[in-house]
């Protein structure tokens, strides 16, 4: 896809950073792992797959932390508008993050990175996986059930999501 301006293209990107949020999998666009906002905050842009300017030189910023800053508090103010498509951001929760300057709280990246890296964090038979899962499900913001899948060349041996066969 080729964009004519850093508008447009900030704005096709909120769009689809807001996706879980109006799907009304997610509260907050940074939950989502499978979106670049939530990639950015989640696993701090490893490897810098993911540019970094959202296509919005006119920010005219050039610190890397001051522009995901920026294109958060984009996402956010766009997210709350009700455009009858979905699920918005709460009111509540775009005022706290005005409050913050839109600046997530170093415990927030670590609790942000944490569950990227640990949502796997329980293996054993399906059954147990299963128990566990219906007891912190909330905590996950999950609303659907799982389907769990034995982990690849272990014989019984299941987890919260699917790993990679290492």
């Amino acid at each position: 896809m080729i964009v004519e301006d850093g508008l447009t293209l900030v704005n096709l990107l909120a769009y689809v950073d807001l996706n879980a949020v109006r799907a009304g999998i997610v509260k907050r666009p940074e939950e989502y792992r499978w979106c670049s906002l939530g990639y950015h905050i989640q696993s701090g842009n490893k490897d810098n797959l993911l540019s970094v300017d959202f296509g919005m030189k006119e920010w005219n910023e050039f610190d890397e932390k001051e522009i995901v800053r920026k294109y958060r508090e984009f996402v956010y103010e766009t997210g709350a508008i009700d455009a009858g498509k979905g699920a918005a951001i709460s009111e509540e929760i775009v005022e706290e993050e005005r409050k913050k300057g839109y600046r997530l709280k170093t415990t927030e990246v670590f609790r942000y990175r944490c569950r990227y890296f640990t949502d796997a964090g329980v293996l054993g038979s399906k059954r147990f996986v299963q128990e566990v899962f219906v007891q912190i499900r909330d905590l996950l913001g999950c609303k659907r059930e799982r389907q769990f899948v034995p982990i690849i060349g272990e014989l019984n041996v299941y987890s919260l999501k699917r790993l990679q066969n290492i």
